[in-house]
């Protein structure tokens, strides 16, 4: 019974071979651009090879990495030398300069009464530069209502960015002459939520902002429009988990909530309804089902909608399903 090779004994075995293939007048005549991509092999110091002969094709490598080493985050911070990454959600993209609001010097000791009045002074003037074009007052005050309703709604950051971005563009096309600043930031704001499939209604957002439901509606429609903004109709089985996870409610009742609106969307039963009524009505219809039951008012509670939008939109689903649940 023979052994199996060991793969340093297959390695040598095969240099062995490539050594009475080639020899050194052949590895200097082959030319660098007539080898086969397939036979070049990347090691690990970052040098590409041709795999049968050893010829190193390339060894140029650059260390993009710092010159530094650290082993935690705290000390991957204090030896980092570069600032934050440029962001969308502040006016300036993030690369301003900031004057530090302590009056000490780069030892800690306290500064002179004249230095101090001269900081001030500085300080005074970086503001008023930072935000010396109206355009830029208004996108500085936009941007920070967006973050402030993000905040409240619990969007995420990498929304946050395209809402900001969606404001610049109407900003840049000048669609906000003649709007509120709110109105049209809380627009923007839905249009991300919207595009990235982030379960926020209309009603969620008004809560959070200063104008009301009617008017940022208006600037929905508009900014979409003006914009050519590609917004898919709102999945109303995206309301599901949250509804289920306020109500407490069993896995099973919200699996099967999940089915009944996935079933009635897919009949067309959904168009044209409020998307969280529908999701609501869904959730009640389900605890039914699985003994897991809740009220139409706590629901309704839950969905902001009203407890006769429950009572309409279940009695459709359960007749479009051919349900028939005893109470």
């Amino acid at each position: 019974m023979t052994q199996p090779k060991s793969r340093a004994h297959g390695r040598e075995e095969h240099r062995q071979r490539t050594d009475d293939r080639f020899d050194d007048a052949d590895i200097e005549s082959l030319d660098a651009e007539e080898i086969d991509e397939d036979e070049l092999v990347r090691t690990e110091k970052g040098e590409l090879v041709h795999e049968e002969t050893g010829m190193i094709v390339e060894e140029e490598n650059i260390d993009r990495g710092p010159e530094w080493r650290a082993f935690d985050h705290s000390e991957r911070q204090s030896k980092s030398r570069v600032g934050s990454p440029m962001t969308q959600a502040r006016h300036d993209k993030g690369l301003t300069t900031d004057i530090d609001w302590r009056d000490t010097d780069a030892s800690g000791r306290q500064l002179s009464a004249e230095k101090r009045s001269r900081m001030q002074r500085l300080r005074t003037w970086q503001e008023r530069i930072r935000t010396q074009e109206s355009g830029e007052r208004n996108l500085q005050q936009a941007l920070a209502e967006i973050d402030r309703m993000a905040s409240a709604t619990g969007v995420p950051k990498s929304v946050r960015e395209i809402a900001c971005v969606i404001y610049r563009q109407a900003l840049d096309r000048d669609l906000i002459r003649g709007r509120s600043i709110e109105g049209m930031g809380t627009a923007s704001l839905m249009a991300a939520c919207r595009q990235e499939g982030i379960p926020r209604s209309l009603d969620d957002l008004t809560k959070v902002s200063r104008v009301e439901r009617r008017e940022i509606g208006r600037s929905y429609r508009y900014i979409s429009e003006e914009l050519s903004l590609s917004l898919k109709p709102v999945d109303p089985g995206q309301y599901i988990p949250r509804f289920a996870s306020e109500l407490d409610l069993e896995n099973e009742t919200q699996q099967k909530a999940a089915e009944i609106v996935e079933e009635t969307t897919e009949l067309g039963l959904h168009a044209g309804k409020s998307p969280t009524g529908f999701a609501a009505a869904a959730v009640y219809l389900a605890s039914l089902i699985c003994s897991d039951q809740r009220t139409q008012r706590e629901i309704a509670d839950i969905a902001d909608v009203t407890v006769v939008t429950i009572r309409n939109r279940y009695k459709e689903q359960m007749d479009a399903l051919d349900l028939d649940v005893s109470f």
